[in-house]
């Protein structure tokens, strides 16, 4: 079933006829008298509908199993729920600012290394110490768009018997699918492309490793982050048009960096396989497209204030994937938990600008861009 079949029929035959699936908000159900039984029983250990959420996740991914939390950084969390005390997991140096507040402030309480390797590419045997058990990865990474070939960190990892975990936000299963390649884990902040409207909150995980699925169940159940039935509805209605959604951000954006790439007063457009032609093949051979996200950096000579005051269209904003493009700068917006130093290593500058391409009309975007870039000269 192609992907976008998948997003709409992977439900279906519910109750009197309806062509969308019912909405079950309670909290608690009840249990048979006699044996206790019950297909549900609270809301924070399943519900049918996070349940069915659940089982569109696991669809489009190709995956055994799904779970829906409240929030990304939720889901992030219980993936690495299942290292213990003397631990490491090794992590982009560009991960994402919340992933690398949670690994630098939370988990050394829990007796958890992170270590942060400035090109995952670059990994070696060497690299690996008895207490390496996972490897995270971003690819393409937030916000430099560098590519790790996955296939790669895979067969590394695992002969050092580690998790490879990925966080699939800026692909979905629609453009990268890394279960398919060997990765263990799969991560995505459906806030972001999967919910596409920026009015949800909800994060995801997939695994095709059974053992896995029972510590995510578990970290759902005793740590309570789960999605709330409502919110779970929304997702499964929102997933129906996340292919065509992409489709149009994608070309959008790549619109907008062959423009940027013109343009003089634009010192660097990255995007993926920008940095390297190498990182171009490696995308190419695990990815179907390059996304909807570029970032890029002015020119010197340009205020990059007057540059954000002059913009109509992109909202001044964190986060990204939704129908409405939206523009950030990383170092004090997505990046800030993260020192200067550490933002140095990952290539992460201060002047630096991460643009999330929506659904309007390219012509638009990139008039408003150049009128910005106009009103930006000092």
């Amino acid at each position: 079933m192609h992907i976008q079949t998948a997003a709409v029929h992977t439900l279906r035959d519910f109750e009197h006829g309806a062509v969308v699936p019912p909405v079950h908000l309670a909290s608690t159900f009840e249990l048979d008298r006699a044996t206790e039984d019950g297909a549900y029983a609270y809301q924070r250990g399943s519900n049918p509908t996070r349940a069915q959420l659940e089982t569109v996740l696991a669809a489009l991914d190709g995956a055994e199993h799904g779970f829906a939390f409240a929030s990304g950084m939720a889901a992030t969390a219980a993936s690495l729920s299942t290292l213990v005390v003397g631990d490491e997991v090794l992590l982009p140096a560009s991960v994402y600012g919340g992933t690398y507040r949670f690994v630098d402030l939370v988990l050394p309480g829990r007796g958890v290394t992170g270590r942060f390797v400035d090109d995952l590419g670059a990994l070696t045997d060497e690299d690996f110490t008895p207490s390496t058990r996972a490897v995270f990865v971003e690819t393409p990474a937030n916000p430099t768009l560098r590519i790790t070939d996955l296939r790669r960190i895979v067969e590394l990892a695992h002969r050092h018997d580690a998790l490879v975990i990925v966080d699939n936000t800026f692909m979905t299963p629609v453009l990268q699918r890394p279960l398919e390649l060997g990765v263990d884990v799969v991560v995505q902040s459906a806030t972001k492309y999967l919910a596409g409207h920026s009015d949800l909150l909800a994060g995801t995980i997939t695994t095709n490793d059974a053992r896995l699925a029972e510590a995510f169940a578990l970290a759902q159940k005793a740590q309570g982050g789960v999605l709330a039935p409502l919110d779970s509805f929304r997702l499964i209605q929102a997933i129906k048009t996340l292919p065509l959604r992409l489709e149009r951000q994608q070309a959008n954006a790549e619109r907008i960096v062959a423009h940027l790439r013109t343009r003089e007063d634009v010192a660097r457009v990255h995007f993926p396989g920008s940095y390297s032609e190498e990182e171009a093949r490696i995308h190419a051979s695990q990815a179907s497209g390059p996304g909807a996200v570029l970032s890029f950096e002015l020119a010197e000579g340009l205020d990059r204030v007057a540059f954000l005051q002059a913009l109509r269209y992109p909202a001044y904003a964190v986060s990204l994937g939704g129908v409405e493009s939206l523009i950030c700068r990383p170092a004090t917006m997505t990046h800030e938990a993260m020192t200067p130093e550490a933002r140095a290593n990952a290539g992460i500058s201060d002047e630096l600008l991460r643009l999330s391409a929506g659904i309007e009309d390219a012509a638009d975007l990139i008039a408003d861009l150049d009128q910005a870039l106009e009103a930006a000269v000092l």
